[in-house]
């Protein structure tokens, strides 16, 4: 494209100019109203269809795939722009997680099946990993799959599914064998229609008061043998690679961080410190606003070397664990703070606020909005995607023996 020639300021430019024209009012109050990972979701997928476009929606895909062909460079830019214009990020779980997977271990037809309408935004796709009784220690699942004749048949059940009520296909971890090691003996299935026969959906309240996560259910459910990516019962390395992309390659942390931290600076600026003076020149505030800042940093250059590794080799796993490990502690941290600066405005709950297009105004500072929300759901931001205990058992076993 076009953009490979730029200059990172032309580039820039460009990048601010696309937002400015094609991120509508409704489309900017979803990101402003992110209390999660996950943005509210129709307006999320209206802004990936406009990206797509553009040909932007796959902004860390390989050309041959339909990604953009970016530098990492401009790719760091076009974070930063659509940070600062605070449009909401894209969903991870197709273009940062189960395309990279699809990329690599897919058949050419799985491919040219599933690729494309997850660049466009067509499909989204939800990720089947978790389960009443294996969520750190994946290799306990017990969802089963067992072949009859030309199809397998799935029974079991998942939770903790980000919002597999909105999904039409889904990637899941299934046991197609007991033998051997609890790892051995694991599938990583495509599912292309949620609407099969005993498949079921049941959405979760959150403590936002929002239905982001569900628990699915098969019952008897059929699907085609050509579901399986990659080989049947070596499905744990697909999913360790997909692991990689979704603990530490699938977005800038730092990047969104920052932003974080820039909206706490500025409301200490403008909040007293309850003894006449300012939030922001109190000692304490700063001491601990600097230490975040630096956090930030350190993540920042932690991901830079992470993005420039090959994933699946020996150090990227280990690597994407210490992201994962670091950039959850720290959001955790930057969202205490949050809610210690603003204060008793945080305490309400305000659904009708909160929803896009709702048109309700909320009580008291806006800014306050999605502080307590956000504190609340990123208290499991060290449980999901694999616990942080789990991650420093990984690192000790693959970096120190």
């Amino acid at each position: 494209m076009e953009t490979k020639s730029m200059d990172p300021l032309a580039f820039r430019q460009e990048v601010r100019a696309f937002i400015e024209q094609e991120a509508d009012e409704s489309i900017r109050e979803a990101g402003r109203k992110m209390t999660s990972f996950f943005p509210p979701f129709d307006q999320c997928m209206r802004w990936h269809r406009k990206l797509h476009a553009r040909g932007w929606s796959a902004a860390s895909w390989p050309e041959q795939y339909g990604g953009p062909g970016w530098s990492r460079e401009q790719k760091r830019i076009f974070e930063e722009e659509c940070r600062v214009a605070g449009v909401p990020r894209l969903l991870p779980q197709g273009l940062g997680m189960v395309g990279p997977a699809i990329m690599k271990f897919g058949t050419d037809e799985q491919k040219s099946r599933f690729l494309p309408g997850i660049a466009s935004g067509e499909d989204f796709w939800a990720q089947g990993y978790s389960e009443p009784n294996a969520g750190s220690d994946l290799a306990s699942l017990a969802c089963r799959a067992e072949r009859r004749d030309d199809h397998y048949v799935i029974n079991g059940s998942k939770t903790w599914t980000t919002y597999a009520h909105h999904a039409n296909r889904m990637f899941l971890l299934v046991r197609t064998s007991n033998e051997g090691k609890p790892q051995q003996g694991i599938s990583f299935f495509l599912i292309d229609r949620l609407d099969r026969p005993g498949l079921e959906i049941r959405p979760i309240i959150g403590l936002d008061g929002f239905p982001e996560q569900c628990d699915v259910f098969f019952d008897n459910v059929e699907v085609p043998l050509d579901c399986c990516l990659g080989e049947e019962n070596q499905g744990w390395t697909v999913a360790k690679y997909l692991l990689e992309h979704e603990r530490g390659g699938s977005a800038s942390f730092a990047a969104t961080f920052g932003m974080e931290l820039n909206r706490i600076r500025e409301r200490a600026a403008e909040l007293g410190d309850g003894f006449g003076g300012i939030l922001r020149d109190d000692p304490v505030f700063q001491q601990r606003f600097t230490r975040l800042y630096l956090e930030v940093a350190a993540l920042d250059a932690t991901e830079s070397r992470f993005a420039a590794m090959e994933k699946g080799s020996p150090e990227s796993g280990p690597m994407s664990s210490m992201i994962k490990i670091t950039a959850m502690e720290t959001l955790q941290r930057i969202t205490e703070l949050a809610v210690e600066v603003e204060g008793s405005p945080t305490l309400t709950l305000q659904l009708a606020a909160l929803t896009v297009g709702a048109g309700v105004a909320p009580e008291g500072p806006e800014q306050a909005l999605t502080v307590m929300p956000k504190y609340l759901n990123n208290r499991a931001a060290t449980i999901f995607g694999g616990s942080n205990e789990i991650q420093r058992n990984i690192i000790a076993k693959m970096l120190l023996g």
